[in-house]
């Protein structure tokens, strides 16, 4: 993807000559291309930097950019500088959630422009996806899909969670995602009440809960997904648990849309786990944007004030945590739209007996 000229178009709201980009994300949200590289973006035209590993990759990738090669006398520094100075820079944007402060005294001692605190510039930009950018997420979300079917034929009494990670992660690279959007959770029994969970030695048992949250990266987007499964029959406290994370996350969906405060959609689905008696076992967030990275903005939690754009990619997943016991998760992801939302998430949600 290349948002050259959606950047451009933002620097007069914020009173800038041009945005200095040179986060991992941001650079791939700018010109498409991922290369430890610097991205200098002005109102007529956009400059890449970077190194001899990454400069016939970029020269075959980025378009509508002048790309240049750093090296010995030439770093990333020195020819931001001269571009600076050659078209007479003063007020330059930079990532400030994402720059650190040694980074930024040098840019401040080298750079010869004003540079101003802009994360706005690009996570707002980010938080609301375009065609291309949906099509790639939907391709991505397919993947874990695919990855979650042939899963179910895997898993069985005597494995351990971590052996099943293992399978999670060659399933979904093997269907075509670069690698893991994340650590994949792998929580089995007791281990589901920890919503973060981290695969171990816990071997699966009839009569667990087993809750798989995973995603793969694919064309550099993530995935998401959760899915709790009974290996043997449940209980009838289980189920009943299941029933209710269930029923909670379809009046999330229901509430999820364009325009609607985060905090709103949060409420809608954490009301039907109080009102079942478990509010005090969800303690997070009914969900996160995701994109570029797994965690984006805005996102739907109690706190989340913003109005959520058209095009936002959000997950709904929440969840009960009955601390020593087990837990369920469930969680889908979904794209916004002024009058509700498309999940791309495809696999079944009822409850599934292994």
């Amino acid at each position: 993807m290349n948002h050259i000229e959606a950047i451009a178009a933002a620097l007069p709201e914020y009173g800038l000559d041009a945005m200095l980009i040179v986060s991992a994300p941001g650079e791939r949200y700018a010109v498409g291309f991922e290369g430890e590289g610097t991205v200098l973006i002005t109102k007529t035209g956009c400059h890449y930097f970077t190194d001899s590993r990454y400069i016939e990759a970029a020269q075959n990738t980025v378009q509508n950019a002048h790309i240049d090669c750093v090296g010995r006398g030439r770093s990333h520094l020195d020819l931001t500088a001269q571009v600076m100075e050659a078209e007479g820079l003063h007020a330059v944007g930079f990532e400030s959630d994402r720059v650190s402060a040694d980074r930024l005294g040098r840019w401040q001692e080298k750079l010869p422009c004003t540079l101003v605190s802009a994360p706005d510039l690009l996570n707002k930009l980010r938080a609301a996806k375009d065609t291309e950018e949906l099509s790639v997420m939907r391709q991505s979300q397919a993947i874990t899909d695919r990855a979650f079917a042939n899963l179910l034929n895997f898993i069985r009494p005597g494995l351990t969670e971590r052996e099943v990670a293992a399978r999670l992660v060659y399933e979904l690279m093997c269907l075509g995602g670069s690698k893991p959007s994340f650590d994949p959770i792998v929580a089995a029994g007791p281990s589901g009440s920890m919503p973060h969970a981290v695969p171990g030695g816990r071997v699966i048992e009839a009569g667990m809960f087993v809750t798989l949250d995973f995603g793969c990266i694919y064309e550099g987007y993530c995935s998401d997904m959760t899915r709790t499964v009974a290996v043997g029959a449940p209980t009838d406290e289980m189920a009943r648990v299941y029933q209710t994370v269930l029923s909670a996350q379809l009046a999330g969906l229901a509430a999820a849309r364009a325009g609607v405060a985060g905090r709103d959609i949060d409420t809608a689905a954490r009301t039907v786990i109080q009102q079942a008696g478990y509010g005090e076992y969800f303690g997070h967030s009914l969900g996160h944007s995701l994109g570029l990275e797994i965690h984006e903005s805005p996102n739907f939690s109690p706190s989340e004030e913003t109005l959520m754009p058209p095009g936002a990619v959000v997950s709904c997943e929440p969840g009960i945590y009955l601390p020593g016991r087990f837990g369920v998760r469930i969680e889908d992801v979904v794209v916004l739209t002024e009058t509700g939302c498309e999940n791309l998430t495809a696999s079944p949600k009822e409850l599934l007996i292994l």
